[in-house]
């Protein structure tokens, strides 16, 4: 997994414990904010397994059931083990699974971070989400001057703080930082919305983000 797609996603976290006021933002807090991101990271994770884990066991109850019921195996002795049969897999399963293997990946990756930036005392991470956020905090009213300047007819005070957050990571990169590729940039930004915000976000911060390619790349 690649330093800055965990700096992106801590910095995001990083962000949301800032709060409005980034002129408190000072390194001494650094550390402990990487950390806390972390530990975020990981009990979210650790929520979503203990639920799907619940879920999962709904499904094992089905399966067994559909299996215990089968023509097949209520045609067989009493005492006789059941066969395997076949089993429709339906759309309820199928989202199910959908779910536990998205959230066996958020668990993984939130450890891959965890590994990163605090375990194997790895420097790259915390050195980018830095960079992130003290080039954010020096160029704040520009950048938030372009969002406002290209969400046409969306209010900034309204919008989703997640995905305003999402946004000025990205633009700070695009326009600041300049060290990746516009398209990582702007990928990564629309996983972020994908796992942090609603289902609207990610089409709507790919529409801000293709014009500040246009207009200031």
């Amino acid at each position: 997994m690649q330093a800055r797609r965990a700096s992106r996603e801590l910095a995001l976290i990083i962000f949301s414990q800032i709060g409005k006021d980034i002129e408190k933002f000072a390194n001494g807090d650094f550390e402990q904010m990487v950390l806390n991101s972390v530990r975020t990271l990981i009990s979210n994770s650790l929520d979503e397994i203990s639920i799907v884990t619940s879920e999962l066991s709904g499904v094992k109850e089905f399966v067994e059931d559909f299996e215990n019921n089968h023509p097949d195996n209520l045609s067989r002795p009493i005492d006789a083990h059941n066969i395997a049969v076949e089993m429709p897999l339906t759309s309820k399963m199928k989202e199910d699974i959908d779910t536990l293997m998205n959230a066996a990946e958020k668990s993984v990756f939130a450890l891959e971070i965890a590994e990163l930036s605090v375990l194997s005392g790895q420097s790259d991470v915390k050195r980018y989400i830095q960079k992130i956020i003290k080039t954010y905090k020096e160029r704040k009213d520009d950048i938030d001057n372009v969002i406002k300047e290209l969400a046409s007819g969306w209010d900034i005070e309204r919008l989703f703080k997640i995905d305003k957050d999402i946004l000025r990571i990205a633009i700070t990169e695009l326009l600041f930082i300049k060290d990746a590729p516009v398209k990582v940039v702007i990928d990564e930004a629309l996983e972020l919305a994908k796992k942090y915000s609603t289902d609207d976000s990610p089409s709507f911060i790919n529409g801000i983000l293709a014009k500040v390619v246009e207009v200031y790349v």
